[in-house]
């Protein structure tokens, strides 16, 4: 991990800066898929810090949502062909921390945190998840991003401690064995020294983990481009790898 990310994990954070009282990112239009007992891909929506004017395949620059549909649709193919979860292959769902029916699903991914906000309802929403034994990955932020994502977990688990987890831990050997995830590279920020980390259910290390964190990586970007050239073949599969890893966990922990 860089030097100062550390101390980060103990001391106070800067939070991105945000628009001014009443700005509201566009609107993006998406259909979820009614709960049908099926995995489903949950990826988690929130009101951006700020927003790019840039567009993506779908919709705008919301951070929540890059990636997206690409990254989810080609995931949930390969959960499909790998495991027995049968998951639902036409889409994902996208929901809110404070949505009650977060709760049908026990798997939930978020994007770009670095400029992710929480209203007051929203934290309370993601600690109840949480501790109901819901399992969250964060994905796709890099160096100074961090802090703003510290900030915003210390308003969901005012005490949660946010460790560094090693290659021993058995998120890495749910389903594929991952040598050491920390070898694995950003995709395009080859300066970035990929780590993960965790928060554990009573800060306990030898509980549940409630949260994985891929920090200085971004392992959603090898997903969405893995029908291309983009990336070498064995790259793309250690992303998926840790994807598969991590579902698996979270269902059965």
């Amino acid at each position: 991990m860089k030097a100062w990310a550390p101390a980060l994990l103990l001391g106070l954070a800067v939070v991105l800066p945000a628009k001014g009282d009443g700005y509201e990112p566009p609107a993006v239009d998406y259909k979820n898929i009614p709960y049908n007992g099926r995995f489903t891909f949950v990826r988690l929506r929130f009101r951006p810090s700020q927003w790019g004017p840039g567009r993506y395949e779908w919709g705008l620059d919301l951070k929540w949502n890059h990636d997206y549909p690409r990254a989810d649709g080609h995931f949930m193919k390969m959960l499909k062909e790998l495991t027995t979860l049968d998951p639902n292959e036409d889409g994902g769902n996208i929901l809110a921390l404070d949505d009650p029916e977060l709760f049908k699903y026990p798997v939930a991914y978020m994007c770009e945190p670095g400029f992710w906000t929480l209203t007051d309802a929203e934290a309370a929403g993601m600690r109840t998840y949480l501790r109901k034994g819901g399992f969250v990955i964060f994905d796709d932020f890099v160096g100074p991003h961090w802090d703003n994502f510290a900030e915003q977990m210390r308003k969901v688990l005012p005490s949660g401690r946010l460790v560094e987890l090693d290659a021993s831990h058995p998120v890495f050997d749910s389903f594929f064995r991952v040598g050491d995830p920390r070898a694995f590279p950003h995709p395009y920020f080859r300066w970035a020294q990929p780590n993960y980390l965790g928060v554990f259910e009573d800060n306990d290390p030898s509980k549940r983990l409630m949260v994985i964190v891929n920090y200085n990586q971004d392992v959603s970007e090898y997903w969405e481009w893995s029908d291309t050239n983009y990336a070498p073949i064995d790259l793309s599969n250690e992303a998926y790898k840790l994807g598969v890893d991590y579902v698996i966990y979270g269902m059965t922990h």
